[in-house]
């Protein structure tokens, strides 16, 4: 399967064989060369590679450095540290030394990369759950990143470590990308209050009608950061006294596709102007809202919202 450009497999097979420029070891964080994959690669590879990785430790557990491939059909060994002498890991270790294997390959400017399970030998951690964890930050990376990388291996020596992280990444990356990507999307959406009046917006796009300042949440965004750069983009206002109202999540509120929306109570500094994404914007008084056509379900959330202040008048 495919992330953007860069694909994803899962084979079975000695990692040592593979012809692609960096294998991961699982490592510790020592950069000692014992057993195990480490074991495999020092015998097949010769000792010249412990011996460069040996001179760039101790690292942090977590960290991963790279070392040349001695005589390996790779061109580099990426030492990921999954674990200290003591043989002990976890998920945030095994997250780290996976991430951090990636922005070594990253640096190396390299387009394929072949991965063991980390920290599932002598360290014992759960094959489901480091497929998991290992899907999850090579989504994340290439999501977020502006990868080099064209081929992501998950080499398995085993079949039934094969059959798990089939199932841990392969079918879980794509129940993200296929079903996830469909929706529900998160939206948010602000009652600004100014002059005993709420900030609406004439929307400039379908679908159309007076619509509260607010827009989809990007990647990345937190809903506060969301909710402030939506009100600027479409008002000029800078939110401040942020509260959150409520949530709306009925899936037909929106006549495009199915979003939630979580809807914030502000006040605000400047003074209000339609941006880009709005075709107009006035003041409007609580008391002429009955009378106007909303886009959405926005007038149920202002009636919502006046019911709200009458509570505590």
């Amino acid at each position: 399967m495919f992330i953007k450009d860069t694909e994803i497999k899962i084979i079975s097979g000695d990692i040592t064989e593979l012809e692609v420029d960096a294998i991961v070891n699982a490592a510790n964080n020592k950069l000692v060369m014992g057993g195990g994959v480490a074991g495999a690669i020092k015998k097949k590879g010769g000792k010249i590679i412990e011996e460069e990785a040996v001179k760039k430790g101790p690292i942090k557990i977590g960290e991963a450095v790279a070392t040349s491939a001695g005589s390996l059909k790779a061109k580099y060994v990426i030492h990921a540290a999954t674990m200290g002498l003591d043989f002990q890991t976890d998920e945030t270790k095994i997250r780290d030394s996976c991430r951090n294997a990636l922005k070594v390959a990253e640096e190396l400017k390299i387009k394929s990369i072949a991965f063991p399970a980390l920290g599932c030998g002598v360290g014992g951690f759960p094959l489901l759950a480091t497929a998991k964890i290992m899907a999850q930050e090579v989504f994340r990376h290439i999501r977020e990143d502006d990868s080099n990388l064209k081929e992501v291996i998950f080499c398995l020596y085993d079949k039934e470590a094969f059959d798990v992280f089939h199932k841990g990444v392969i079918s879980y990356l794509e129940y993200i990308t296929q079903k996830l990507q469909n929706g529900p999307f998160t939206t948010v959406d602000a009652i600004i209050e100014i002059d005993e009046g709420i900030v609406l917006i004439q929307r400039s796009n379908p679908p159309s009608g007076l619509a509260l300042p607010g827009g989809f949440v990007d990647y990345g965004e937190s809903l506060e950061e969301a909710v402030k750069r939506e009100a600027k983009e479409e008002t000029g206002l800078d939110l401040e006294d942020l509260k959150q109202f409520h949530t709306y999540s009925e899936p037909g509120r929106d006549p495009r596709f199915h979003t939630i929306a979580t809807v914030f109570i502000a006040k605000a500094k400047g003074s209000p102007k339609a941006g880009d994404d709005a075709a107009s914007l006035k003041v409007v008084k609580l008391n002429e809202i009955e009378n106007l056509s909303f886009a959405f379900d926005h007038k149920k959330i202002i009636q919502d919202y006046i019911k709200y202040k009458k509570s505590f008048s």
